[in-house]
């Protein structure tokens, strides 16, 4: 029987991009979904995120991502360019207006819907978090990393405008989810109620699922 996992992911999370090829190949290995449910990072959902954190937490999140990275053998820089969270890294300021994040999330939820969650945000992170790529919102980085997931970001796009409510009360259900099962963090990974947070869940999550009769695929 095909299990289902629901899978709390944000477009600026290092570490939610940092489990997508893993999550891939368990995917193709195990009969298992991920349910992509997209939610806005901290940054956006929680506005006193930045100001009762220690700014030392910054620093470590970029040391920490650069090792996991070279761990896991993936391509990999932080901050990303440009950054989806519009915010002065500086004062931790975050910005009013948030367009890259916006759109980002939008696409991911129509992904999900389409079921192409996986693989919308497994191609279109690694486009964001690429050390090879200035600009990747610019000419057509974004439209044929969404193509390689299957998708089509013309259409998309204008999907994000005429479903903006729709959308976004799609996201702000995800977020309330998340928040019902007892976390607010990303990557979430969530099956009959137990929850697993962070990349380095990935291991506990697969022995769980296997204590629950997961199954590899047919060859």
């Amino acid at each position: 029987m095909t299990m289902i996992v629901d899978f709390y992911y944000t477009m600026r999370s290092p570490y939610s991009y940092l489990t997508t090829p893993r999550l891939t190949e368990l995917a193709n290995t195990y009969d298992l979904i991920f349910n992509l449910r997209p939610v806005y990072p901290l940054a956006v959902s929680d506005p006193t995120f930045f100001p009762r954190t220690d700014p030392q937490w910054v620093a470590y999140l970029s040391k920490d991502t650069v090792r996991t990275a070279r761990r896991l053998e993936i391509p990999f820089r932080w901050p990303p360019r440009p950054d989806p969270i519009v915010q002065d890294m500086t004062t931790r300021k975050v910005a009013d207006e948030q367009p890259y994040i916006v759109r980002l999330t939008r696409l991911a939820q129509i992904a999900a819907e389409r079921g192409r969650g996986l693989e919308f945000v497994t191609s279109v992170s690694a486009l964001i978090f690429s050390p090879d790529i200035d600009g990747w919102d610019k000419g057509d980085h974004l439209a044929k990393a969404v193509a390689r997931a299957g998708l089509d970001l013309a259409e998309m796009d204008t999907l994000i405008e005429q479903d903006a409510d729709r959308l976004e009360a799609a996201i702000a259900d995800n977020r309330q989810a998340q928040l019902a099962a007892g976390h607010w963090g990303a990557p979430l990974f969530i099956h009959s109620g137990e929850i697993f947070f962070g990349q380095d869940r990935i291991v506990d999550l697969v022995w769980y699922l296997k204590t629950q009769g997961l199954q590899q695929r047919e060859a």
